[in-house]
């Protein structure tokens, strides 16, 4: 699952992945689950970390495992003091439960607002309300053409927020359209942060480029440096082998999107290290 060729950016000291999954076939799929997942076990993605050069890692709950995170949390007990995890719970979780969790590395509560997902819109108000009591941000990943009707909503949860995968417009928007616009007015509140991941997600245009998403990247990288953060997304769920993306080409693009080193050193080390309390 992962490639021979290194990245050319040279990862800095203490870079951190804030995206990956570990899937195991011994672990149950939720009912809701969109697709069986490929296998990724921990000792493949430290083949990842060790090519990259990446030192801290966060372990995402996948949306295949539903609310059963046992899955994550053995994957950052695995990696030790260089990881935190992003879990998924319902309302039915206990403060116990929750406590538990934040001792056991997590950080954030994953919502997850596309095909396969857990948890109901109507659900999220209450969850984001439980879980920043034990310090916990959102984490949301939803079609970022959906924000500017949801933008209410989601500035009404008390949390730190992050989303996923540079918006993830599907498909890519211009920078001037509304639905991107709203997005920079989520950077505009101090508490919001945005991955600089995954582009094939969205992207129409494709590799090595994927030149339809890199003008989003560059525009959030300029409102807030500070709250941006770079993520593999390995091991790239549903993505056959023939067009697995290449995890050294998900740095390089840094390279392009922040060219400033000084800036990538804050996506890559600084940011994640406030974020997530490494």
């Amino acid at each position: 699952m992962t490639e021979a060729k290194p990245p050319r950016l040279k990862a800095p000291v203490g870079t951190c992945d804030t995206h990956m999954h570990i899937y195991e076939k011994r672990f149950p799929l939720a009912p809701t689950a969109a697709a069986v997942p490929p296998v990724a076990p921990v000792s493949d993605y430290l083949k990842v970390r060790q090519r990259l050069g990446i030192a801290r890692t966060v372990v995402v709950q996948p949306s295949a495992y539903g609310t059963d995170n046992t899955c994550t949390l053995e994957a950052i007990a695995a990696m030790g003091t260089s990881a935190r995890g992003i879990a998924i719970v319902d309302t039915g979780v206990t403060d116990a439960e929750l406590d538990r969790l934040t001792k056991a590395g997590i950080r954030g509560i994953r919502f997850f607002m596309l095909k396969g997902a857990t948890l109901p819109w109507e659900m999220l108000d209450t969850l984001a309300a439980r879980v920043h009591s034990f310090g916990w941000h959102t984490q949301l990943q939803l079609n970022g053409r959906d924000l500017p009707e949801r933008e209410a909503q989601v500035k009404s949860w008390p949390n730190t927020l992050v989303i996923d995968h540079v918006g993830r417009f599907m498909d890519p928007v211009p920078v001037d359209h509304a639905s991107f616009k709203c997005l920079l007015r989520f950077l505009e509140n101090g508490r919001t942060w945005v991955k600089l991941s995954a582009p094939y997600e969205s992207s129409k245009h494709g590799p090595p480029d994927y030149d339809d998403v890199g003008p989003l990247a560059k525009a959030l990288v300029k409102a807030a440096p500070e709250r941006m953060l770079w993520a593999t997304n390995w091991p790239h769920p549903g993505w056959t082998n023939e067009r697995l993306p290449d995890d050294a080409r998900m740095l390089d693009i840094l390279l392009d999107w922040a060219v400033d080193a000084a800036v990538r050193k804050k996506i890559l080390v600084d940011n994640p290290a406030k974020l997530y309390a490494f």
